[in-house]
């Protein structure tokens, strides 16, 4: 052996050594990473994730566990960092469930001791259904029965399987299928910058319906825009972690309730009425269905007794497994022999297997993607309706079809043709139903200054364009999730607002008015300040720049009884907006508590 040799074996049995002194003296020191629900907001568990000693290089749990490979010790620190981690989660009284990372290496290991975990969470006083077993995949690995054996050792002890970094291991959608995991961690790689390709886009809504349909709960890793967080809700992945929502910590806040700027959690607050789109539950039929165990005969009496029975749904406690298609069971035991074959077996056996099984939540336009994007049979033969996972009833294709005709015709109807923005009706549909939820709201009322002297000198062609440039920077100060921008008319627009920041909002939107309206002008109209025209009687009037006057109304719960009263007082505000000279946000503050009333008049112009 060379001496070069030689001194990399003793490196090596030093680094072995600190090694194991950190694993028996347990200098090892858990963070937690909240996992939100991306719906509600709340924090639904935490991941536990281990950091070597701060003065150490194997301070990183990359080469924390790289070192441990290298000495043969992966086994005992794989045990350690589970132990402190539970131990600490304990001690912080955190809520919810802890994920626990452990490699498929760590279980199939002769020394690893099975039952180990559950002595020590009964010593702890920690649940087992508290724990998820987080298996992580960084080797390849072919002993898929052996995995699928320890992963249910640990279901029958009440514990549950989460399949880690969906995309980025050797063969974990073969994990998928073998370990049939109850939560899958999808790959940040396919969560950043989501929202800006579509090849992405397709991958996640494809493994939401794998998700979907083997009953695992997807979640989202690496989340950290608002871009990529609304995508991610859109696409309808129900759980994520990521700085966005927050950042590893020693001692997470116990707030369970993450706050995200520019993020309004729907499942905290009733849904606002422009968010309350139709659902699959619209669809919903009340199709009865088959246990597992009936034999296909029954099927067969079935739809031979009802020629509008297009399918009947195969349900095993609950749960929908199947769908019987009437073309296919009909055209099967039509064939010589095949009723006798088949008849006494159960209907298992003549099912499909991979039905399009839906939650009632879904919007149609999503189910509508869906189902355009899958097989024509599911157009045809129709999909399963679920509610919290078991079987409610069935949805046809037709009945999508007429749904989303339906929403076109009405979205069509009540938009002004100009900016595409909702009119009158839906803006007084919403301000109701606002007010028989009994939510506060704000009301803000904007109208262009001066604008038929614009419209008469510069032509119509450049009025049009001046009232799309309001309407887009209303849309631009809004908050999707929470305001609604509404066209009234002409250049007349409404917002409901929602947002806590409404008024800022609003002051820099004006402010963005001002710069942008300048482009609309001659050289010689901006620099004199407006612009002259000849009045009726023939005399030379001189008209200002067109300005934005907004007028602001509080409306508080039980304050006004309908849109029409709302609308009144609104009005008047934005009369009083008006007077102002130049671009100009007038709140209203009558009738308003004592501390709403200090925000007055703002001039912005």
């Amino acid at each position: 052996m060379s001496e070069r040799e030689m001194v990399g074996l003793e490196q090596l049995g030093s680094r072995c050594q600190e090694l194991e002194l950190i694993i028996n003296e347990r200098r090892l020191q858990p963070v937690f990473q909240p996992i939100v629900d991306l719906e509600s907001g709340c924090v639904f568990g935490y991941e536990g994730l281990i950091r070597g000693p701060s003065n150490s290089p194997l301070h990183a749990p990359v080469n924390l566990f790289d070192q441990a490979e290298r000495c043969n010790l992966t086994v005992q620190l794989d045990r350690t960092c589970r132990q402190v981690t539970m131990e600490r989660f304990v001690e912080l009284g955190l809520s919810g469930l802890l994920f626990l990372n452990i490699c498929p290496a760590t279980l199939l290991a002769p020394e690893h001791r099975q039952g180990e975990t559950l002595a020590f969470l009964s010593k702890i006083g920690l649940p087992a259904e508290r724990i998820i077993i987080e298996v992580t995949e960084t080797t390849p690995s072919a002993c898929y029965s052996t995995l699928r054996r320890a992963t249910e050792h640990y279901r029958d002890n009440g514990f549950r399987i989460a399949l880690d970094d969906l995309g980025e291991g050797f063969s974990n959608l073969r994990l998928w299928s073998e370990l049939r995991p109850d939560f899958v961690k999808l790959d940040k790689h396919f969560v950043q910058q989501l929202h800006l390709d579509p090849l992405k886009e397709q991958f996640v809504r494809s493994m939401v319906d794998i998700a979907r349909q083997s009953g695992a709960l997807l979640v989202a890793e690496g989340i950290e825009t608002v871009a990529e967080l609304r995508t991610l809700q859109r696409l309808g992945v129900r759980y994520g972690q990521g700085y966005l929502l927050a950042r590893p910590s020693p001692v997470p806040a116990l707030d369970l309730q993450i706050h995200v700027n520019g993020v309004a959690w729907s499942g905290g607050r009733s849904r606002l009425p422009w968010q309350m789109s139709a659902t699959a539950r619209d669809l919903l039929q009340e199709v009865p269905y088959l246990e597992a165990n009936i034999p296909n005969e029954a099927a067969y009496r079935l739809f031979a007794s009802d020629p509008a029975r297009f399918a009947i749904p195969v349900v095993e406690q609950g749960v929908p497994i199947g769908l019987l298609r009437r073309h296919h069971l009909l055209e099967s035991f039509a064939k010589p022999f095949n009723r006798e074959l088949y008849g006494k077996k159960p209907c298992t056996v003549m099912m499909d297997k991979q039905p399009l099984i839906v939650s009632a939540d879904i919007n149609v336009h999503e189910l509508s993607a869906l189902v355009v994007a899958s097989e024509q049979r599911y157009l045809v033969d129709g999909f399963i309706i679920t509610e919290n996972g078991r079987y409610a009833g069935m949805g046809t294709g037709f009945a999508l079809m007429r749904k989303m005709t339906e929403l076109q015709i009405s979205a069509a109807r009540y938009a002004n043709p100009l900016t595409g923005l909702p009119g009158n009706v839906p803006l007084s549909e919403a301000i109701d139903r606002l007010l028989e939820a009994r939510l506060p709201f704000v009301v803000a009322y904007a109208d262009l200054d001066n604008f038929k002297p614009f419209n008469d000198l510069y032509g119509y062609a450049a009025g049009d364009e001046m009232i799309q440039l309001v309407g887009r920077l209303l849309l631009e100060c809004a908050d999707p999730d929470r305001d609604f921008v509404g066209h009234v008319g002409g250049d007349d627009f409404a917002l409901l607002l929602q947002s806590a920041d409404w008024q800022q909002k609003l002051e820099a939107m004006l402010l963005e008015f001002d710069r942008s309206v300048r482009g609309f002008f001659d050289p010689a109209h901006l620099a004199a300040g407006g612009f002259e025209m000849t009045g009726r009687s023939g005399e030379q009037v001189r008209f200002p720049l067109t300005s934005l006057s907004v007028g602001v109304v509080r409306v508080g719960p039980g304050q006004y009884p309908s849109h029409y009263e709302v609308g009144s007082a609104t009005a008047e505000a934005k009369k009083q907006a008006k007077k102002q000279a130049g671009t100009a946000l007038f709140v209203e503050r009558r009738q308003q508590s004592p501390a709403a009333e200090q925000a007055g008049s703002v001039d912005v112009g």
